[in-house]
C-alpha cells in the first residue's frame, strides 16, 4: 500500500493546476539534470502537500517516454509513502521491500540478480525481519 499508484491512496491527492509551479519545476529540473542522483525526500510538518507533490511529480514522470530530441528514457523507479495510518508502511522492512519490488519490475536487468538474491535469502521477502543480524 506503500506505491504511489496504490489502491490505499485513493482519490490520490494531487496538485490542483496552477499550485505549486515553481516548487514542481524545480523538481521536475533536478530530475533532468543527468549529473544529480535521482532520490527526492520530501519532508515537513504534516497537511503542507508533501503528499500531493509528490503524487504529481510519480504521475508525470511515470508518463514520461523517450523522445527523439532528449533520447533520454525518463521512467519511475519506485515511489514510497510513509503511512501514519498503516503502522507497517513506516518499516524499514516495508520500505526495502516495497522499492526492490517496484525496482524489479521497472528494470528488467536487474531481476535475475533480486531473484537470486531471495532464493539464497528467502527471508528477504519478509518486511519484518530484521536487516542486520
Amino acid at each position: 500500500g506503500a506505491q504511489y499508484n496504490s489502491c490505499e491512496h485513493q482519490p490520490h491527492p494531487k496538485c490542483l493546476q496552477g499550485t505549486r509551479v515553481d516548487l514542481l519545476k524545480h523538481i521536475h529540473g533536478f530530475l533532468d539534470n543527468t549529473e544529480n542522483n535521482k532520490l527526492i525526500w520530501l519532508h515537513g510538518t504534516a497537511g503542507i502537500g508533501k503528499s500531493a507533490i509528490a503524487f504529481t511529480v510519480a504521475e508525470k514522470m511515470r508518463g514520461l517516454k523517450m523522445t527523439k530530441e532528449t533520447n533520454v528514457k525518463k521512467q519511475l523507479a519506485g515511489t514510497f509513502f510513509f503511512l501514519c495510518k498503516h503502522t507497517k508502511c513506516c518499516t524499514a522492512g516495508y520500505f526495502f521491500v516495497t522499492l526492490v519490488y517496484q525496482l524489479a519490475t521497472n528494470f528488467p536487468s536487474i531481476q535475475q540478480g533480486v531473484n537470486r538474491a531471495i532464493r539464497n535469502n528467502p527471508t528477504l521477502l519478509d518486511p519484518d525481519t530484521p536487516l542486520c543480524n
